[in-house]
């Protein structure tokens, strides 16, 4: 009797060891767990580099995109205007250079604005992820509907680099907080750049990245006194990508028949060429 007593009191003691080993497991398990993530948390962070940002910024811009639903909805402040940029050749550092033109809707072949965009990470020292420089061409002629083209019919990547003419205006992005509708979103420095069309002596330029492949630009330019003197008034334009399907229904005078007077009405409205 004494020896089972002695038995039992061996097998409580046994199954306290194991109890507490199998705490002890489970504590281990959590750690490793916890670290686990940590150091998955932290290689997912450190996986979207600044030139991920600037790839998928440069992404974002290219296409043909149109502000048809602004112009729709207010036709005394907007024209239906189309965009259209692509990739035309890239930089030694990997800058992506792209071409870009605006011009009205019914003319797509006669573009008003012809620039090359220079979209590559912002420097360490600034607080911002992405910056989107505007160049002047050399011979905006050569590039008309350049995005439209053939490849075998487009300027070299060489020829292009070559035809990169004065610095315009550089815009700093910033990554969205999240929540919001935007992925990037920023502007001109303070001040803006120097500018000379229709009585302006500087312009300022904001440009934020939407989700659904949309894009806002508020392009503006002042006097020395301050005064706007070109540009949207109300705010931004909003440029959407345009189905295939409801492209043709577009091209219809009768969904805008404002449009007809367009350009009689474009001065001091939407700059033509800054």
């Amino acid at each position: 009797m004494f020896e089972g007593e002695i038995e039992r009191e061996r097998e409580r003691e046994r199954q306290r060891i194991m109890g507490n080993g199998s705490r002890a497991r489970g504590v281990v398990m959590k750690t490793l767990l916890l670290i686990g993530g940590a150091l998955l948390l932290k290689r997912l962070t450190k996986s979207t580099t600044r030139w991920d940002h600037t790839r998928l910024v440069a992404q974002s811009l290219t296409g043909q995109k149109f502000s048809r639903d602004q112009a729709s909805r207010d036709p005394d402040n907007y024209f239906n205007i189309r965009l259209m940029t692509c990739p035309a050749a890239e930089m030694v550092d990997g800058s992506n250079v792209l071409y870009f033109e605006q011009a009205f809707w019914r003319t797509p072949q006669k573009p008003f604005r012809q620039r090359f965009y220079m979209v590559k990470p912002c420097p360490k020292e600034l607080r911002c992820d992405v910056e989107v420089s505007s160049y002047a061409i050399r011979d905006v002629e050569e590039y008309r509907n350049f995005c439209d083209r053939p490849k075998d019919q487009r300027p070299l990547p060489e020829e292009v680099i070559g035809d990169i003419a004065e610095h315009l205006t550089t815009i700093y992005l910033k990554r969205c907080e999240r929540g919001k509708r935007c992925l990037y979103e920023g502007s001109t420095p303070p001040g803006g750049f120097p500018n000379s069309w229709n009585g302006a002596t500087y312009c300022t330029s904001e440009l934020a990245i939407v989700k659904n492949n949309e894009i806002h630009t508020w392009d503006r330019g002042y006097d020395d006194d301050g005064n706007q003197v070109w540009g949207a008034k109300e705010g931004p334009y909003e440029f959407k990508p345009v189905p295939a399907s409801s492209f043709n229904g577009m091209l219809s005078p009768l969904n805008f028949p404002f449009q007809q007077s367009m350009e009689k009405r474009i001065e001091g409205s939407f700059v033509l060429q800054d």
